[in-house]
């Protein structure tokens, strides 16, 4: 190896002056090259610019002006318009992230401190981003690898160390990869603070209408070592603290935690390339039973948006925006039937399960709420919570049955009459 770079130092001092004056041209050509690359690699150094806690909080003054900056928010729905994601049977994970985003982004809307930002809707992009995309795609390119190009550079000058996922990812085709590295440019450009990435998961299943058998929600955040991995994470701790109170967090081997350091995601600034707190929200498995009837699935994803921007809130250390009785949506609410389990509204259950839950007798004594999540459905937790709710109540005569009495008590704590 010495024996090679001493031929090299030897051209260089040597040989280059009598190549530069036979080869004017070429000599020329290589010395733009080498500045074009290095312009291109200063552009993407001194372009780094993360977003610190106290820079995006600030922000979020008690009083906001017309004049005053806004919290700048960019809503991701997962995958493109027509293409990608998880399928279970008619549901489309597409779709739900779109219904997702559209109710996030309607309740931050609501709140005059944000400015928000959606990135598509469900049959097309956004056009602010079908323009940027169509004419900056050269340059999205351009970028993408000199990122990549930088990074691989430090990792090779031991300023930081290559790690690797605690889970496994589906590679994304090259021109999805590229609409995602262009919303982080994108993102970057505009003064964006932060991103929300909204996905819901999935595993190897036997089938399109087989479920599997994980469930929870889970946040990617970005690893250690990354600019904008330490507000992001203050983030999603908050957010965190608002989701796994009302929902389970995701049993899959790796996410676990329920904040996940992620090195490879691009959606939250794989090889340093995100400015923004920038976090992926996998708000459950696509196959849970919540999301697979159309009434309970509006208002399992309704509330999950709410905690989402209760968690932006709590990060901000204020609730100046939208305040409701409750933490959740799902409370108040008014039973006016009898359930059992032959014949139960999931409307009505999936309150019925909430007012359990804050009451502490739901899930049931050793089971989690992986085992009983809240599902709009009356089966063996709900009627296991209803005995311990009547037991708490002194209602003896209404085994596995929301019968009179036990409407009556819930109805008094949590029901829209309660609270007049």
């Amino acid at each position: 190896m010495r024996y090679y770079l001493a031929v090299f130092f030897a051209f260089f001092v040597f040989g280059l002056p009598w190549f530069a004056i036979q080869y004017p041209d070429a000599v020329l050509g290589v010395a733009i090259a080498i500045e074009n690359v290095g312009n291109q690699f200063a552009t993407v150094i001194s372009s780094h610019n993360p977003k610190t806690i106290i820079e995006i909080q600030s922000k979020y003054v008690s009083v906001p002006t017309p004049s005053a900056p806004k919290v700048r928010i960019l809503i991701v729905p997962g995958h493109e318009p027509d293409f990608g994601g998880a399928e279970y049977a008619s549901l489309k994970e597409r779709d739900m992230t779109v219904m997702l985003g559209d109710k996030l982004k309607a309740l931050l809307d609501k709140n005059s401190h944000y400015q928000v930002f959606e990135t598509r809707s469900y049959n097309s992009w956004n056009p602010v981003f079908q323009s940027y995309f169509d004419n900056s795609w050269n340059d999205i390119e351009t970028w993408i690898k000199a990122s990549h190009q930088e990074f691989s550079q430090l990792i090779s000058a031991g300023s930081v160390k290559r790690t690797s996922s605690a889970v496994y990812h589906n590679i994304a085709p090259e021109k999805v990869a590229t609409h995602l590295f262009g919303i982080t440019k994108w993102a970057n450009e505009n003064n964006i603070d932060i991103t929300i990435h909204i996905h819901f998961n999935d595993v190897p299943r036997n089938g399109r209408n087989t479920p599997g058998k994980n469930t929870g929600f889970t946040i990617y955040v970005p690893e250690k070592q990354y600019s904008n991995s330490t507000t992001t994470k203050a983030v999603a701790e908050t957010v965190f603290k608002r989701l796994a109170k009302y929902n389970p967090v995701s049993d899959l081997a790796g996410e676990s935690s329920g904040i996940v350091e992620e090195p490879d995601l691009i959606a939250v600034g794989v090889n340093n390339t995100s400015d923004a707190a920038s976090l992926l929200i996998e708000y459950g498995y696509i196959y849970e039973p919540q999301f697979n009837n159309p009434t309970t699935q509006s208002l399992a994803i309704q509330d999950l948006a709410y905690q989402t921007y209760l968690g932006l809130e709590d990060f901000f250390g204020s609730k100046a925006g939208i305040s409701f009785m409750y933490d959740t949506l799902l409370i108040p609410h008014q039973w006016n039937s009898q359930m059992t389990k032959e014949k139960a509204g999931p409307e009505d259950v999936l309150s019925l399960q909430t007012a359990f839950l804050l009451e502490g007798v739901y899930p049931p004594a050793n089971r989690s709420m992986n085992d009983c999540p809240r599902s709009g459905t009356f089966g063996l937790c709900t009627r296991a919570a209803l005995k311990l709710f009547q037991e708490k109540y002194n209602i003896t005569s209404e085994k596995e049955v929301v019968g009179p009495k036990t409407l009556d008590v819930l109805n008094s704590l949590y029901s829209i009459k309660s609270i007049n």
